[in-house]
């Protein structure tokens, strides 16, 4: 790296991004901030939330600006933000031109050659930022200018990173997730992720990475979300992990830790097992990608998995350990049908996990499931977050039921509020029985969202009348008693009112349409 004269110049540098909610502090910003070197005391971070005005985010972004000092602005782009970001970048260019701006992120990436925020923009770094980002800082400081716009992000060794925790502030780590992650990468070449083009994982140095957990629990952080890839790939690694949250809940058990981690299904040796039983309820959460149960599926997007042992697993877990388990599946990939999806989610449902997260297969930028279009008819929203429309195998009509079942499954079964009811509405054939409560549904409301949770109850009440034969009492019976749970434990939160009583099991009438929006991806945040 070239050296340069230490002093502060007349730039200040702001890196942003708009979050999915507030709850999601950045961790790449956080990164990129620990990492600006020589630039680091002029560089700031201000974070937004999708879904606020443009003109009063441009507002604050301006506010940064001093009349003798350039200001170069960074932009995390994600899918669940580039629309937004883009209009952002569009109304600053016109306000104020001759502010810099610098794009990174997954988003802007791949495919630089076609987005109207590429246009827009200065510079745009693609992939790893932490190196090249401040390079291109200096240059525009320093010179000589940069001459490319598009600058490949130069990998770093991880051992040479500035870990960025200390850069969570008190606020994140009483009010927001902190994301950590003790890996990059993954050598797993899935087509439909963007860590199919990953070589392998690099892990990080794991005493310095556990010494940094150890100063953030020390100033209260209590809720840990690890992003890596594959938590379980390096098995005595994962122990040490596990083992530094089991030691932090002998320590206090009245003060319990929660840790978030994304595994591979079909590799738990009994060691890991070993410590899994350790954790209490309530402090360990698995993400767990099984995604197809279909073995040609599975070889044709690249996917390689023991379903048996992915099946044994899960099963061991359910019965075995207190960890709760929030497992994927994903409808649309090239050659999965409606029936073997069907049969993969009954087969799931089956083993219990506690969520079934029901995704909708998406074209991420730069991901290789594209070289399966013409074969497969792959038709996808040219607009984020590139949700398929359509294959051979699932016309838009019957992808359109799929989408409508995975928002009606989140907010009946991922709720947690229909406990008792969800047995009932899904005996014996599961994927079958909530489609067709799915498609009944959606015929009388004509909605997928802003449903209220009363008359989803109603909802759930007279299709079990109905379509299913029960009877008033008996539907009462079953319905009551997760709306009362559910009120109790508004009431315990200081929720309740007097408006909070069971349903009734009236017929409900027909709803004007509700307009909808769509579902964002949310996976891996701080990527």
């Amino acid at each position: 790296m070239a050296a340069y004269p230490i002093f502060r110049s007349a730039m200040t540098i702001l890196l942003t991004t708009l979050n999915a909610r507030y709850a999601h502090a950045s961790l790449g910003l956080r990164y990129l901030l620990a990492n600006m070197g020589q630039l680091r005391s002029q560089t700031h971070l201000q974070e937004f939330v999708i879904g606020a005005k443009t003109t009063d985010l441009l507002e604050k972004l301006l506010s940064w600006q001093k009349s003798d000092e350039k200001l170069i602005i960074g932009f995390g782009v994600y899918i669940w933000n580039v629309e937004e970001t883009t209009k952002l970048v569009a109304l600053l260019k016109r306000v104020a031109p001759e502010v810099i701006v610098i794009l990174g992120g997954p988003e802007v990436s791949h495919e630089t050659g076609e987005q109207d925020i590429i246009k827009l923009a200065d510079y745009v770094v693609t992939g790893w930022g932490e190196v090249s980002f401040p390079e291109v800082c200096r240059q525009v400081l320093h010179g000589p200018q940069p001459l490319m716009k598009i600058h490949a992000g130069v990998q770093a060794k991880l051992d040479d990173l500035v870990l960025p925790y200390a850069l969570y502030t008190d606020d994140d780590i009483k009010n927001r997730t902190l994301y950590v992650e003790a890996s990059r990468g993954c050598p797993f070449k899935c087509e439909f992720c963007l860590s199919a083009l990953d070589k392998t994982a690099w892990p990080f140095d794991i005493e310095q990475f556990l010494t940094e957990m150890e100063q953030l629990h020390a100033r209260g952080a209590r809720l840990f979300k690890f992003v890596d890839r594959t938590f379980n790939l390096n098995i005595k690694t994962s122990l040490k992990i596990m083992q530094f949250f089991l030691d932090k809940l002998e320590a206090n058990p009245a003060d319990p830790v929660f840790a978030h981690f994304e595994v591979v299904p079909d590799h738990l040796p009994d060691a890991l097992k070993d410590g899994i039983k350790k954790f209490p309820a309530g402090t360990l959460q698995f993400e767990i990608g099984i995604q197809s149960f279909n073995p040609e599926v599975q070889a044709r997007i690249s996917r390689k998995q023991n379903n048996e042992k992915a099946a044994e697993n899960i099963s061991w877990l359910c019965e075995h350990s207190h960890a709760h388990l929030h497992v994927d599946l994903i409808a649309g990939l090239p050659g999965e049908t409606v029936a073997s999806f069907a049969q993969g989610f009954n087969r799931l449902y089956a083993l219990k996990p506690h969520e079934i997260q029901f995704g909708i297969l998406k074209r991420l930028r730069g991901t290789p499931i594209i070289r399966h279009t013409q074969e497969y008819g792959l038709v996808f929203d040219p607009y984020p977050p590139y949700t398929i429309l359509a294959n051979k195998d699932v016309p838009f009509d019957q992808m359109q039921t799929l989408i409508r079942f995975a928002r009606y499954w989140d907010l009946i079964a991922n709720s947690g509020r229909f406990t008792h009811t969800l047995p009932t509405i899904l005996a014996e054939t599961p994927f079958e029985n909530f489609m067709a409560l799915s498609d009944w549904i959606y015929a009388k409301t004509d909605a997928t969202h802003r449903i209220a949770l009363d008359r989803l109850a109603n909802l759930v009440s007279t299709w079990l009348q109905e379509e299913r034969g029960m009877t008033s009492n008996q539907v009462t019976a079953i319905v009551a008693s997760d709306y009362a749970g559910d009120v109790r434990h508004k009431q315990g939160k200081g929720e309740g009112s007097e408006k909070s009583a069971p349903p009734s099991t009236r017929k409900v009438p027909d709803a004007a349409p509700t307009k909808s929006t769509p579902q964002r991806q949310t996976r891996h945040l701080a990527a």
